[in-house]
């Protein structure tokens, strides 16, 4: 199966800086991509696509299919155990 992690963030957004680090580290651990999106004028389009109301979001896709999505600042072993639950759907 083919997933991919895509994290999406505001450059001003705290909660995103203290994010992304961990979110990279448990895509690592996993073997999964990640796919970072910076809501800024640039990227309008795929954020409208992606239909993003708060950042940080994290959305896991299986075979180019959303599978799951996760909003707002999640502590890392919240994180962990979510992710790894979409993982074995």
């Amino acid at each position: 199966m083919k997933y991919e992690l895509v994290e999406v963030s505001g450059e001003s957004c705290a909660n995103c800086l203290t994010l992304l680090p961990v979110v990279n580290r448990l895509a690592a651990a996993r073997g999964i991509p990640v796919r970072h999106v910076e809501v800024t004028e640039s990227a309008a389009a795929e954020v409208q696509k992606l239909q993003i109301e708060r950042v940080p979001t994290l959305i896991v896709f299986k075979e180019g299919r959303e599978i799951a999505r996760c909003t707002g600042y999640q502590p890392e072993e919240i994180l962990e155990v979510w992710l790894d639950a979409k993982l074995e759907e």
